[in-house]
């Protein structure tokens, strides 16, 4: 799978979500709201009049349930374990037959001698193959189970064993260390998002009005799920495990021009300029509701045109367990572990990394103003960085390291009209495979936001995003990359 089709696939998730918003359109005010941990104006709509579907279960509304703990549907092993093993099948086949891989050409010799610890190493693939492409793979691993009946803890052990099948078993390559954490940290977390989100499209058309656009949306957004509905025979039907789920789902667009620079360190003078494009999704099943895992996560994808890359930035970051600390009227403070998966691809630096954070937080409200604020610290599990002087095999131009990120996130929301955010990622990682050296990331972000007529903001975004390398080496020289920019963009926000 080539990493246009998660880009894609990222694009049509955002326009069905807009078809399929349609029936709960019906807001008459629109407020500020807070995204925790991404870097952009969103809006909140205050619906006034209940849609029907809202009557129906409004007693879910005002006691939002887990996805854990709705209705359990039929577990179907054999059609899970089917679609599990075509998952292997078929790109195996593929490159056997078609492409003919010379590394497709696997034999039982060769699966027998990966069973070896001592041959597990680190692949030469390049930095898209290994951070898109396989998170992807592991989603199609982790919801052939999720769409058939089983739950997180058992699709999470299914996605783990394909990776570690595909490994082992799919090519005549040693197992890479690299592939088995981005396919199975990236597909969990990216599996059980698109779970959630294709679950939400398809109880939003209870009513019956939009029951085949938005069966429709839900198939493009997670394939697998859809697939099963139609050898189900429900499609366009709502039973009882969608119509119960009480989670919304905000999505914004902004649509402007940047200025960047990362050779003359003059940003007005000698930058670029490029059209800019980011769409941000947060998924709630309600507020404070942090007991089971995803029951919080946002995703924040941003591109433009630049010199080497079309995909600037994907963030994900999803809530695993949280408690409430201290509650006061207009205060509250509590606690979160977050996994967080980040991408950040510019004509300056590539960067991508699988985290596990905890942040302490805190909310202050004073009328129909507020103040949010995040600091979180964790480790760094796994993250790819840039070496100019690594040509390891074929393509890989990049180190593999560990160590210890850091994040700090404010917003300051004026009126339901003014929203200030402030947003840093940092990090020092050291390297396990490659040129022995250490790294230092350093990702800033500032956003001011008006709305300035219902749905519609004007944001201005500026930031800093820099990454410098320290080569153990005394012959390879230390080297510093900056990439300074500035964003005007028009916002369009969505509640569903």
């Amino acid at each position: 799978m080539r990493p246009l089709f998660p880009l894609l696939s990222s694009y049509f998730l955002f326009l069905v979500l807009i078809f399929s918003s349609r029936q709960i359109f019906a807001q008459e005010s629109v407020n500020f709201l807070h995204k925790e941990n991404t870097d952009s104006v969103a809006f909140t709509f205050q619906t006034a009049k209940k849609t029907n579907h809202q009557k129906a279960d409004s007693l879910d509304f005002l006691n939002p349930k887990s996805a854990l703990e709705l209705p359990v549907r039929e577990k179907k092993f054999i059609r899970a374990g089917s679609e599990w093993f075509l998952t292997q099948a078929f790109p195996a086949t593929f490159n056997r037959f078609i492409t003919k891989d010379p590394y497709s050409y696997i034999t039982f010799k060769n699966f027998v001698n990966n069973q070896r610890i001592s041959a597990w190493d680190w692949d030469d693939n390049q930095f898209s193959t290994n951070h898109i492409d396989h998170p992807y793979h592991g989603q199609l691993y982790f919801n052939s189970f999720r769409s058939n009946g089983y739950n997180l803890v058992q699709s999470s052990i299914a996605t783990a064993a394909g990776s570690y099948i595909w490994e082992t078993a799919g090519e005549t390559q040693s197992p890479s260390i690299n592939d088995f954490v981005n396919t199975t940290f990236g597909g969990v977390l990216l599996g059980e998002m698109l779970h959630r989100v294709s679950r939400n499209v398809i109880g939003r058309g209870r009513n019956g009005r939009y029951k085949k656009t938005n069966e429709l949306a839900a198939f493009i957004i997670n394939p697998v799920n859809g697939l099963n509905r139609l050898l189900d025979g429900k499609f366009a039907s709502v039973d009882n495990y969608y119509t119960v789920d009480s989670s919304e789902i905000r999505a914004s667009i902004d649509i402007g021009v940047s200025r960047f620079d990362t050779r003359f360190g003059n940003l007005l003078d000698r930058g670029k300029t490029s059209s800019f494009l980011r769409l941000k999704l947060q998924y709630s099943n309600g507020d404070h509701n942090y007991k089971n895992p995803f029951d919080q996560f946002d995703v924040n994808l941003e591109m433009g045109r630049g010199d080497s890359s079309l995909i600037n930035a994907v963030n994900v970051h999803a809530t695993l367990y949280g408690t409430d600390f201290y509650i006061t009227p207009r205060a509250d403070y509590y606690g979160l572990l977050t996994a967080h998966y980040d991408f950040y691809n510019n004509d300056a630096f590539f960067y991508g990394a699988q985290s596990i954070n905890y942040n302490l937080m805190g909310e202050y409200k004073y009328k129909n103003s507020s103040l949010k604020t995040n600091l979180a610290g964790g480790a760094v599990l796994l993250a790819a960085v840039p070496d100019p002087y690594l040509l390891y095999g074929d393509s890989r131009n990049y180190n593999y390291g560990s160590g210890l990120g850091y994040r700090f996130n404010g917003v300051l929301n004026i009126g339901e009209r003014l929203l200030f955010t402030a947003n840093y990622n940092g990090g020092v990682f050291y390297t396990i495979s490659g040129n022995e050296s250490h790294y230092f990331l350093n990702a800033l972000n500032l956003d001011m936001g008006i709305r300035f007529f219902k749905n519609l903001a004007l944001t201005l975004n500026s930031g800093y995003f820099s990454l410098h390398g320290n080569f153990k080496d005394p012959e390879l020289l230390d080297f510093d990359s900056e990439f300074p920019f500035a964003r005007l963009s028009l916002g369009y926000s969505l509640l569903f």
